[in-house]
């Protein structure tokens, strides 16, 4: 792991693993939406059961990404790793979407269920809420500190800080008395869901995992080529 922190072996390394994983994507994607819709209706919410196999995977991945950023961020602060600065910026973006996503997808499926678009008194919907502000807020703060190295350092500190609300999503279910049922899939007695909603649902969630990591990996690389444009240009302009 170490070792790929050298951007010139991170991009050896990456090259052969990128176009592969955007068509694992895609397959799993395109099995996974199959698989939804021969799934048989609800018993209690008929079709309106399908929004899971968007808004579970959209969120699961909201998580995951966000874990990647402050982990990254992290490593930024510590070991001044190369390329963790790169990697973290390149999950902003699809982790903010995956996030965004399942606050729609939530809502949608909400209403019906429990006759709200959205309530505060929810704790997985304002935890959620509040990671997909961290997303935004590290954004805008790379783009409001015009020099590169400053911005870097206050955003990596901010994706630390907002690590701490990884666990409350997770667990807000089991800390608080919300609308929001417990764990369905981590469970010591097994998944709560017959394997007609389990095997799209897993599919769903392996086809999110591997778009972010696409998207993830092609984000890194094009990091990597835009600081060698910029440093090729600034040395240009001192030459000249």
């Amino acid at each position: 792991m170490f070792g790929l922190a050298n951007p010139e072996r991170f991009m050896r390394f990456s090259a052969p693993l990128t176009a592969p994983a955007w068509g694992l994507a895609a397959v799993l994607l395109a099995v996974g939406t199959w698989l939804s819709f021969q799934a048989p209706p609800d018993y209690q919410q008929g079709d309106g059961v399908r929004m899971m196999f968007v808004h579970v995977p959209a969120a699961t991945l909201g998580l995951m990404a966000y874990g990647a950023l402050g982990s990254a961020s992290l490593a930024s602060l510590i070991w001044r790793h190369p390329l963790a600065d790169a990697a973290a910026r390149a999950a902003a973006v699809p982790g903010a979407t995956f996030t965004f996503l399942a606050l729609i997808t939530g809502a949608i499926w909400g209403k019906p269920m429990w006759g709200v678009w959205w309530t505060w008194g929810d704790a997985r919907l304002t935890s959620v809420l509040v990671l997909f502000l961290f997303y935004l807020a590290y954004m805008a703060l790379r783009s409001a500190i015009e020099d590169e190295a400053r911005a870097a350092r206050a955003a990596a500190v901010l994706g630390v800080v907002g690590l701490i609300n990884l666990p409350i999503v997770k667990f807000s279910v089991d800390w608080w008395n919300t609308l929001h049922q417990p764990a369905s899939l981590l469970r010591a007695d097994g998944p709560a869901m017959t394997a007609a909603y389990l095997a799209p649902l897993l599919t769903m969630m392996a086809g999110y995992a591997a778009l972010f990591l696409a998207v993830w990996l092609t984000g890194i690389r094009t990091e990597i080529l835009g600081r060698r444009v910029r440093t090729l240009a600034a040395r240009r302009a001192a030459e000249a």
